[in-house]
């Protein structure tokens, strides 16, 4: 893989994260929609379906400003009809700026590329094309790097009619890109990454709908935090906002001093797809009052915390039973509750004066009219993670609301106690999110877009 050059003083740049609903980001002409509610949380869940079936297909108080650094504003991607967060980069020489949706879930950072020899989807800005940029190549195909490459994105090596090396990158909605790897110069504020790794798609179809493509911050080694990693020392954080008006921010290196109030918890590598960041999720509260969940009720999958999925999923609502070995007048057993009934019991005592409504969304299974409330007092969930880390939610991250009338408990319950848990971005809001690679920990601090 080619090495980058990197220079210059050190500094800090910024970029903006604002809200997926908010009104800082405008469409282009073509008015591009918004997905609806019903439509939103269906691609959540085929995103979660993705992610589970990776892992089944592979059961085996310091001062930061140390390294250069570089913050992008980080926006909500909803007006362009995304539930990931977006940022802004230039792309080429000269430069060409591009949306992509950053995603640590996924390693190769991909941007719809002119011709579009077999389609593109419609996007807010001009999609990128290489032939009037001087920094822009082709990788060659057969080569040895072009075999590392796709083997890095689990497919097939593939070469074109014109011996250029193709990627290919389906999601679990069916979704896909399929286009050339390629080099190019990627530009972030003001700090310059050359020769970076990217994929410059060709044919992009299925639900991408607003952003040119994908950010890749994940731990593989074609995602920007690998490529960068003499940069950027393989840190970075973010804050996604918590409200439509608000702003958050994806930094890039070391650039912010740690709070004190920042509590880490040790980061896991999860054999099944060491690509994603694990974490070991070890407890619920609900109002303050811990739920009565074994811990191995979260040790059976381990847990993953992902920037591309809206909900958090935790181990399922059913109930299973467990058959002891056979002895006449043995009675059947019962294992405890689950985490997501747990958290839906306790959560509905609490909630338990505000009335029910039936929900719109197959998602979601506890949901209120509030309407006709003027002030609503939700109840505190918090997650205890390894090394002894607990963490307030956002109340923002808490409901979530499909229309005036409907408000549901924004976590979900996975299908099988097999399935990885999931710690979604909803339940990120607010939160200042550190992932120190080389440290083997990641942060959480409440009040991080601030």
């Amino acid at each position: 893989m080619g090495k980058s050059e990197y220079g210059g003083p050190k500094r800090e740049a910024s970029l903006t994260v604002i809200h997926k609903y908010g009104p800082c980001f405008q469409s282009n002409k073509d008015q591009l929609l918004v997905l609806n509610h019903t439509e939103f949380l269906l691609q959540d869940q085929s995103r979660v379906n993705s992610i589970h079936s990776k892992f089944s297909k592979n059961s085996d108080g310091n001062k930061l400003r140390e390294f250069q650094a570089t913050t992008l504003p980080a926006k909500s991607g909803g007006t362009i009809g995304t539930g990931n967060y977006i940022v802004t980069v230039g792309l080429g020489t000269p430069k060409t700026n591009q949306t992509l949706a950053f995603d640590t879930g996924s390693d190769l950072t991909w941007a719809q590329c002119k011709p579009c020899a077999k389609q593109c989807y419609q996007q807010v800005d001009p999609i990128f094309d290489p032939s009037k940029s001087t920094s822009y190549t082709n990788v060659s195909c057969p080569t040895p790097l072009c075999f590392q490459l796709t083997s890095a994105t689990g497919s097939p090596r593939q070469c074109s009619s014109n011996s250029k090396c193709i990627y290919v990158v389906r999601y679990g909605d069916r979704s896909f890109t399929i286009g050339y790897f390629s080099t190019e110069r990627l530009t972030i504020t003001s700090d310059v990454v050359d020769n970076f790794i990217f994929g410059c798609g060709q044919d992009n179809e299925g639900l991408f709908k607003g952003f040119a493509g994908l950010l890749g911050l994940g731990r593989g080694q074609v995602s920007l935090v690998q490529q960068a990693a003499q940069k950027y020392k393989k840190f970075f954080s973010y804050c996604l906002p918590s409200t439509i008006s608000s702003m958050g921010y994806l930094t890039l290196g070391k650039g912010r001093e740690v709070s004190n109030s920042s509590k880490f918890t040790p980061l896991l590598t999860l054999s099944q797809g060491p690509s994603f960041y694990g974490l070991n999720l070890s407890g619920i509260s609900v109002g303050g009052q811990r739920l009565s969940i074994p811990t191995s009720v979260f040790s059976t999958a381990g847990t993953i915390i992902d920037s591309g999925t809206v909900i958090t999923r935790l181990p399922p609502t059913r109930w299973y039973i467990v058959y002891p070995a056979y002895m006449p007048g043995t009675q059947y057993h019962f294992r405890p509750p689950t985490a997501y009934n747990a958290l839906r019991t306790s959560f509905r005592e609490k909630m338990r004066n505000y009335p029910m409504t039936s929900s719109s969304s197959s998602l979601f299974d506890t949901c209120y009219d509030l309407s006709k409330n003027q002030s609503v007092s939700i109840p505190s969930i918090s997650f205890f993670f390894g090394g002894g880390v607990s963490m307030d939610l956002n109340k923002v991250g808490i409901l979530y609301v499909l229309s005036q009338t409907e408000a549901c408990l924004a976590f979900a319950g996975n299908s099988n106690p097999s399935n990885i848990a999931i710690f979604g971005n909803e339940q990120q809001k607010g939160l200042e999110v550190v992932y120190d690679v080389v440290g083997g920990k990641i942060g959480f601090r409440p009040g991080g877009c601030s």
